[in-house]
């Protein structure tokens, strides 16, 4: 049988280690699915997922001059592209932007920047004027200054470190 990058084929695994499996591919060839091709997810533990003796389907990603044969059992693996997939970007209703196309993630942003101007507001509504913002920022800020400086010069012995 010979070997063709892209193909798929079935194969038994045959050893599993730290960093991957080895997949017995029939007429004494073996492959290597590295840890990172197992899964479309996190795999911390290749034992939670594959066992020696598994039937596999595998993709060929690669043949080595060397022989060394590249496998992947997460592109073996017949995906139908979501919905969300097949549409990435959504045309906003009743915007006559001439057929453009926003991300989504872009009215997410400017949600988040509404939000923090309205912070900004007294409870009243009206809003706080510039002298009154500035004055709450520096003494939040000396504050969380002096605080900081409490708190790393005891550990690092700076400037003298503390005399009580």
């Amino acid at each position: 049988m010979s070997v063709e990058v892209g193909t798929k084929v079935t194969g038994k695994i045959s050893g599993i280690t730290n960093f991957g499996a080895f997949v017995d591919l029939g007429d004494k060839q073996t492959g290597l699915v590295h840890i990172s091709e197992v899964s479309d997810g996190f795999v911390k533990d290749i034992h939670d997922v594959l066992a020696v003796g598994d039937e596999v389907q595998v993709k060929i990603l690669s043949v080595g001059d060397d022989g060394k044969i590249a496998l992947s059992i997460r592109k073996a693996m017949a995906k139908k592209p979501s919905a969300k997939e097949q549409q990435p970007y959504k045309k906003h209703e009743g915007d006559n932007n001439n057929g453009r196309f926003h991300h989504e993630h872009n009215r997410n942003r400017d949600d988040k920047r509404h939000s923090f101007n309205n912070s900004k507001r007294n409870n009243d509504g009206k809003k706080k004027d510039f002298d009154s913002l500035l004055a709450g920022f520096l003494k939040e800020s000396e504050d969380r200054l002096t605080s900081l400086k409490r708190n790393t010069e005891g550990k690092r012995g700076g400037r003298g470190g503390r005399r009580s």
